[in-house]
């Protein structure tokens, strides 16, 4: 019998098609770990982030670019990953 936990697309997958499937959730929780520590390098750098808006002269604000490139990379890495991780996961 089936297991009902698992979603219908899911239930009757060879092996080789598990095997991608454990690959495609591993990945999905490698880009979500990148996510959790750029989510940590974006909160040491808000530190500096408003006294370099505030100071920097012109279109020079080099901790503003590296926040925006940080919580870009947190964005799409988090949204990916879980995309990647989703249905039930395997219980090894």
């Amino acid at each position: 019998m089936a297991n009902a936990l698992l979603p219908v697309e899911e239930r009757n997958l060879t092996p080789d098609q598990v095997e991608a499937l454990d690959k495609r959730r591993h990945w999905g929780l490698t880009l979500q770990v990148i996510a959790g520590q750029f989510a940590v390098i974006s909160v040491v750098l808000s530190l500096w982030v408003g006294q370099d808006l505030t100071y920097s002269p012109g279109w020079a604000h080099p901790m503003a670019y590296y926040m925006a490139v940080a919580l870009s990379i947190v964005f799409v890495c988090g949204v990916t990953g879980t995309l990647m991780r989703r249905g039930v996961p395997s219980l090894d």
